[in-house]
């Protein structure tokens, strides 16, 4: 758990210092005060980056560097530094040994609730496919390399079709995007029946109704075959792929869907029953990091209480107890009441 921050040239903040509690931090202020910078520099040291904008970006206008400073409970110390003009263009520090990457063992577990997650089953398909990968990424070592090769291999196969290639020119780039497509796969098939031992029950604890429901991962072929599948498919795609100057076929595709008895959820739910679902997969998301890491996660709530009716803050709440939370607001109140504990509150202005 984190002790401290301190936080410097790291967007809104010049030189800032911040004490945390071991359980629920409540970070309030008006808008444009600095909360969701503060939660993103906490998400930064935990997972080694943004979830909004790329790296250097995160600096304060015209400096040259951030930097971030915590200390952990377990007597870990941890730096992360930011360069604009400068190779390598982020270090890690760990107990003083650094890191150009941060190694999956290094980092610490966080799982991030914010508003636009609120639109994760009715948005766009991409908001769907980073939510899976953002989850396996967290629990099975390795995935997050799997996912950056998958995604170069990708970048430079599009790269070479607007190169009007021949089909033994893109022959070993379909091999390549094949093989780590499967491994993906496999991992999201996964992931999706584990979510689906635990989504019915918990969602019918939270909205107290008998809806079922179900997780439906919606690949294009058996996760078994899905390598061999989609080598024919890349190759039968070729002269499409020529015209519209992208691969129209692989993981970056597909899509999952939340199923209400059967029905999609987008058709059949209303707003209230689609927030209490996306809460339960939220849920859901923390135990399997937690079960999977060893450790309860850090859990970090961008305005999302302003978001959700009473009934369902108090089922968030009943799940936060335990762990060692960051929730920014504009009224302390609206959060203080949901909680029997006594909350840390970390006032900007």
């Amino acid at each position: 758990m984190f002790i401290d921050a301190r936080i410097k040239q790291f967007r809104s903040y010049s030189n800032a210092s911040f004490e945390f509690s071991p359980h629920v931090n409540i970070i309030v202020g008006p808008n444009a005060s600095g909360k969701t910078n503060l939660l993103e520099a906490i998400l930064v040291m935990c997972r080694g980056g943004s979830y909004r904008v790329k790296d250097t970006e995160l600096i304060k206008f015209e400096q040259p560097w951030a930097r971030i400073d915590t200390n952990i409970n377990n007597g870990t110390t941890r730096t992360v530094k930011i360069f604009r003009d400068r190779a390598p263009a982020k270090t890690f520090e760990v107990n003083g040994k650094e890191y150009r990457r941060l190694p999956t063992t290094q980092s610490i577990p966080a799982v991030l609730f914010e508003p636009n997650h609120l639109q994760l089953l009715t948005g766009s398909p991409e908001r769907r496919r980073e939510f899976l990968d953002d989850l396996i990424e967290q629990t099975t070592p390795g995935y997050a390399a799997t996912r950056r090769q998958y995604k170069r291999t990708l970048s430079q196969r599009n790269t070479l079709i607007k190169k009007r290639p021949t089909k033994s020119d893109m022959f070993p780039w379909d091999v390549r995007l094949s093989q780590l497509a499967g491994q993906i796969i496999r991992h999201r098939t996964a992931t999706t029946e584990e979510i689906n031992k635990n989504i019915t029950s918990l969602y019918k604890e939270l909205s107290q109704a008998k809806t079922e429901t179900h997780l439906e991962y919606q690949n294009c072929w058996a996760p078994d075959h899905y390598e061999t599948k989609l080598l024919k498919q890349l190759e039968s795609n070729f002269d499409t792929d020529i015209i519209k100057g992208f691969t129209s076929a692989g993981p970056h595709r597909e899509d999952f869907a939340m199923l209400f008895d059967k029905q999609p959820a987008q058709e059949v739910a209303s707003r209230g029953e689609i927030r209490t679902a996306t809460l339960a997969l939220k849920i859901i998301e923390l135990k399997l990091v937690e079960a999977n890491r060893g450790t309860a996660p850090v859990l970090l709530l961008d305005d999302v209480f302003s978001e959700l009716d009473g009934k369902r803050r108090h089922s968030l709440t009943d799940y936060l107890e335990k762990y060692q939370t960051f929730i920014t607001t504009t009224d302390a109140d609206l959060v203080v009441k949901n909680f029997t504990q006594k909350c840390n509150i970390i006032a900007l202005t």
